[in-house]
């Protein structure tokens, strides 16, 4: 499937990964590896369901400054291609139920590069209003920082 965008819609983040995609898969779909990059330093994860089938829960909580976990992201995965693309929405909770207060859907997508992953977060939005939000809300400092955790986690388990 072709991935279309929306300049008005869509926000993107992107950046090659110095690491093979094996391992940069591996540390989207490895709960204790999501955990060590998901959420922007000095903030921490924790993965309660992590179901990579379409319709599986993706539920996430975040702790800030040490405190109590508390909500993060509640969704549902759309598709998962083996290192080459996850789906998820929080429009849809486990077992495809509507949720609550939808808000994106993101595209992840694994590419091979000659220096060795291209990674792609492609994150959609309802209308403009909630793309402004996002964007407003520190969309690219947090996207941002959690791919610069990603590559930091993955380059290092390569180089070591």
């Amino acid at each position: 499937m072709t991935q279309t965008t929306d300049s008005q819609l869509d926000l993107t983040v992107s950046r090659i990964i110095k690491a093979p995609r094996a391992r940069v898969w591996a540390a989207w779909t490895t709960p204790s590896q999501l955990e060590q990059w998901w959420v922007p330093a000095p903030a921490r994860s924790r993965v309660v369901e992590l179901d990579l089938t379409p319709g599986g829960s993706f539920l996430t909580e975040i702790s800030e400054g040490g405190g109590e976990f508390g909500p993060h992201i509640a969704g549902c995965f759309l598709a998962v291609d083996p290192l080459e693309r996850i789906v998820f929405t929080n429009a849809l909770v486990s077992g495809w139920r509507p949720a609550e207060n939808p808000f994106i859907t993101a595209s992840i997508t694994f590419a091979e590069h000659p220096e060795g992953t291209e990674y792609t977060a492609l994150v959609k939005h309802k209308d403009t209003a909630d793309a402004a939000q996002h964007r407003d809300l520190g969309f690219y400092d947090g996207w941002g920082t959690v791919t610069e955790q990603l590559a930091a986690l993955t380059e290092a388990t390569h180089s070591g």
